[in-house]
């Protein structure tokens, strides 16, 4: 039987995990504008993805414990409106130490650099800042490799201490790391040693 385009894209949602965030532009090799559009209205209806702003959707992660949706991945919310604008981007310091856990600091607001002009997005009522800049390290494949190397580089090599790497090796997929440190090898060398020290952390524990 042949798929509908709303059965592709919930295939494509499903197949991207739960978190995932997305927009119509994920979808755009699947059909025209008007139908994909039409697709996400209804899957949304139907309560099997979550509308987070206009336009923007996700795959709502659960959590067994709480027995409740937990709150978007903003990160992926950024990354997914970077893409339908067609905007490189690089996360700022201070929110990739929010993300990895490195920060007690809940911020009202995340800040990216970006190649597109300066606009903020609000998401359940936080700020997605897009603050126009010349892009120097934008060029990691993973977007974990972009979160750790912002969040070492925030710190600084003084305060990078055994902490900080097992709470980063714990935040990190092990399986991530040989593509991470491939990914990685142009950053800093004092970057780089300590991502090697995070992954190898990781592999004994």
């Amino acid at each position: 039987m042949m798929q509908t385009i709303k059965d592709k894209i919930i295939a494509r949602v499903y197949g991207k995990g739960r978190g995932w965030v997305f927009t119509q532009i994920d979808f755009a090799d699947l059909g025209t504008r008007q139908s994909v559009d039409v697709a996400l209205h209804r899957l949304f209806h139907e309560g099997r993805i979550r509308r987070i702003a206009r336009g923007i959707y996700d795959y709502p992660r659960y959590s067994d414990l709480l027995e409740t949706t937990l709150a978007p991945d903003y990160d992926l919310a950024a990354r997914a409106i970077a893409r339908r604008q067609g905007w490189r981007i690089q996360i700022s310091g201070s929110a990739a130490l929010n993300i990895l856990g490195l920060s007690t600091q809940v911020p009202g607001r995340l800040t990216y650099l970006s190649d597109g002009p300066s606009q903020e997005f609000v998401i359940n009522e936080n700020t997605i800042e897009f603050r126009h800049s010349s892009l120097r390290e934008s060029g990691f494949k993973l977007r974990e490799s972009s979160l750790v190397v912002q969040a070492l580089r925030a710190l600084g090599p003084d305060h990078v201490t055994p902490e900080v790497t097992a709470k980063i090796g714990k935040w990190l997929n092990p399986a991530l790391c040989p593509k991470i440190l491939k990914d990685t090898k142009t950053a800093a060398g004092w970057i780089h040693q300590a991502i090697r020290e995070i992954c190898e952390g990781g592999s004994r524990g």
